[in-house]
């Protein structure tokens, strides 16, 4: 099991998350990002906003997921 927080996976704040693969905290940190888009906090909505710019640039994104992956891999286990 790791941890990472909503900021180290692009977001804004420092809420934590646990899981035994990337994939797993991927989709913790999409369904938090969706309950904060939901609630119109302006501060996730500003994140989601760079990332989305970020996707208009060929191969930027996935630079940066797998940038997110190599510091899911690199953290000790809890």
């Amino acid at each position: 099991m790791k941890t990472m927080s909503c900021k180290q996976l692009g977001g804004a704040c420092e809420k934590s998350f646990q899981a035994e693969t990337f994939e797993e905290i991927e989709e913790l940190s999409k369904k938090h990002g969706m309950e904060m888009f939901q609630k119109g906090d302006t501060a996730h909505l500003k994140a989601m906003e760079e990332i989305r710019a970020m996707m208009q640039q060929p191969g930027a994104i996935q630079s940066w997921m797998e940038e997110r992956r190599a510091a899911f891999e690199a953290l000790p286990e809890d």
